[in-house]
């Protein structure tokens, strides 16, 4: 990790989606294990077409209503999964039965890993105001409130409301004019290299990377000094 000058800190920035609720990884890694866990067992790179097809999905069509909270959008998102892969012929009827299952494991594992990361939070929170900048589907507010991380930060700046996605850069200023400081005095943490370390940098903002498995074998490559293990390396 590289040194963070804190004294100069004035603020932080928090991505959402694999920085707060699952260690860093990537949330095909989550589902993939679900996937597993369940006894579904198919290969690989056909899940994660699956996986992609449904992103895409997801971003055509409004299936996410904005009081939905995380464990309806792992049942949305895997049903569809579910869904695709039937079509294709690569799961019968029964195995896409399961779908309920593996949303059920992937809803486990965020809330875990929010539980473990919630106090660091809090107490990062006493120290700084803090803003929540995610891509996210309309519903992060009822995510945060059934987390019990609403309290914690004084905004959230989300893709589908404020219709910019990262890693446009335009959508970390929304989080920097929400704090009300210059770039150079707000810490952004996020998993993603390219969607939050990069486009933060770009405005000048001191960065910490939460970094887990990624989506390919090139971000996995990558190193950093900004590099963190965990939340935890955050606090004094």
């Amino acid at each position: 990790m590289e040194n963070i000058d804190f004294q100069n800190i004035k603020g932080i920035i928090f991505d959402y989606g694999g920085t707060i609720d699952s260690h860093g990884d990537h949330w095909s890694e989550i589902i993939w294990e679900g996937y597993q866990n369940s006894g579904v067992r198919i290969d690989k790179d056909d899940f994660r077409r699956a996986y992609v097809e449904t992103e895409r999905e997801f971003a055509r069509v409004a299936h996410i209503l904005p009081t939905d909270t995380f464990r309806a959008v792992m049942i949305k998102k895997i049903a569809t999964e579910m869904r695709y892969l039937q079509e294709w012929g690569i799961v019968d009827g029964a195995t896409a039965a399961r779908s309920a299952d593996i949303a059920a494991y992937c809803y486990l594992a965020a809330r875990s890993s929010v539980d473990e990361v919630r106090p660091i939070l809090e107490e990062l929170a006493q120290r700084y105001p803090m803003v929540l900048v995610s891509n996210f589907y309309g519903n992060i507010e009822a995510v945060l409130a059934d987390f019990g991380l609403t309290h914690l930060f004084r905004a959230v700046i989300e893709s589908a409301v404020v219709g910019v996605r990262k890693p446009d850069p335009a959508i970390f200023a929304l989080g920097l004019d929400a704090l009300g400081l210059p770039a150079q005095q707000v810490l952004v943490v996020g998993d993603s290299y390219r969607k939050d370390i990069l486009p933060a940098r770009s405005l000048g903002c001191p960065t910490a990377w939460l970094k887990g498995r990624g989506w390919t074998p090139e971000e996995d490559a990558i190193t950093d000094p900004a590099q963190i293990p965990s939340l935890a390396s955050l606090l004094p």
